[in-house]
């Protein structure tokens, strides 16, 4: 049997001396690194191959998160054109609302200061009653103020069973007075008959509620319902 030494000893001759053999061993050596080369390549290959699909997901996910947020910023931006719209609708509505607020306040607040005022005169007015020195008080100043035509009377009326104590068919108005308001009741009777002539006359009425003394709960609750039911309200003194 052929010790290794002289097998080692044999091959090396063999390198040296025949040409086949020594290019043979060497191809052979060649495609065995070659192998393990690709080898190693195969793997590495299937890494990045691993990794891209992971990147690949990764980026499919991020397109669709993009494709959502541009929608939602269309939507956003749609709104907000919305937004812009409708603020400058309510700002022209504002400023009418203003104007109009600003009107009523100067009428209401110039009547029932005349009108306060003039309660202290109404002893010149031997021989009137209460309900009468306010018809003809509203009566001298409308016509000043031009909301009612010259010829025009403030009147006592009745109104389908309904007394009402100041009336005007044209322009309607209803108003009631009372000498002392201990409760709303004087409200809720006003806008009772001022219902009545609505009906009557097919329009809205004018409303008026005049009240020489009133007690300090019950005028907040006048002056509660008379800003919500658009009636002028005129109350010379509060009383606990």
């Amino acid at each position: 049997m052929m010790e290794f030494s002289e097998l080692e000893a044999k091959v090396l001759a063999l390198l040296r001396e025949d040409e086949e053999f020594r290019y043979a061993v060497a191809g052979m050596l060649g495609l065995e690194e070659i192998l393990r080369r690709l080898d190693r390549h195969g793997e590495l290959l299937g890494e990045l191959l691993r990794r891209m699909d992971r990147h690949e997901s990764v980026l499919e996910e991020h397109a669709r998160e993009l494709v959502k947020l541009r929608e939602d910023f269309n939507r956003m931006l749609s709104v907000i054109a919305q937004v812009r719209e409708g603020q400058g609708e309510l700002r022209e509505g504002l400023v009418g609302l203003e104007g109009r607020v600003g009107s009523l306040e100067r009428r209401f607040g110039s009547l029932e200061g005349a009108m306060v005022a003039g309660f202290g005169e109404v002893s010149k007015f031997a021989g009137l009653t209460f309900g009468e020195f306010v018809r003809k008080f509203l009566t001298a100043w409308f016509r000043e103020a031009g909301e009612i035509p010259e010829g025009a009377e403030l009147a006592k009326a009745r109104i389908d069973g309904e007394e009402v104590d100041v009336f005007l068919e044209e322009p309607l108005i209803v108003g009631e007075v009372t000498a002392y308001a201990e409760s709303a009741e004087e409200m809720v009777k006003l806008l009772r008959k001022a219902e009545v002539a609505k009906a009557r006359y097919s329009r809205e009425p004018r409303k008026i509620l005049v009240a020489l003394t009133a007690r300090r709960e019950a005028a907040r609750e006048l002056r509660r319902m008379a800003e919500e039911k658009g009636v002028e309200l005129i109350i010379e003194k509060i009383v606990d």
